[in-house]
């Protein structure tokens, strides 16, 4: 990867690492509300929701620069996952480490019952697992960036 082309990758890496870390600061804020109403369940699970979301668009920013396209079939949230979990000789390091890949495959699940499952309420049960989830995301990604800029500087040297 040409030097200008590493130096935009990484700024937009960067900008969307600040957003991920906004999303990630309002989950724990609503987290420590409380978990007591169903507003207060409904608040944490989207913010659950949105965490995994930026995580994903920061994957597709990433797929995009090197692999030029993502698929749009029903499969492509997992995809993009195993995607970005394995190197691509010669081109790029792999993204998510082994750790982030399962944490992230099993927000997908939940992410899944959010968007899919109207008029459900959530429960306490549900939620909690996926709070710890989410943060041990949350902080798995922050090494994985690292990781990856180093390996990636390693390539175009």
């Amino acid at each position: 990867m040409e030097r200008e082309r590493l130096a935009g990758l990484t700024a937009e890496i960067k900008g969307q690492w600040r957003l991920i870390e906004k999303v990630s600061e309002r989950l724990q804020t609503r987290v420590e509300d409380g978990l007591d109403t169903p507003a207060q369940l409904d608040s944490v699970a989207y913010q659950i929701h949105n965490l995994y979301c930026s995580i994903e668009d920061l994957l597709k920013l990433i797929a995009n620069t090197f692999e030029n396209r993502i698929d749009t079939t029903g499969e492509w949230h997992r995809i993009l996952l195993l995607r970005l979990s394995q190197p691509v000789d010669g081109i790029r390091p792999a993204f998510l480490s082994d750790e982030s890949f399962d944490l992230l495959n099993q927000l997908r699940s939940f992410i899944h019952m959010f968007r899919h499952a109207y008029g459900t309420d959530i429960q306490p049960r549900q939620l909690e697992p996926n709070i710890d989830i989410a943060l041990q995301a949350f902080k798995l990604i922050s090494q994985d960036i690292r990781h990856f800029l180093e390996h990636l500087t390693e390539l175009t040297d």
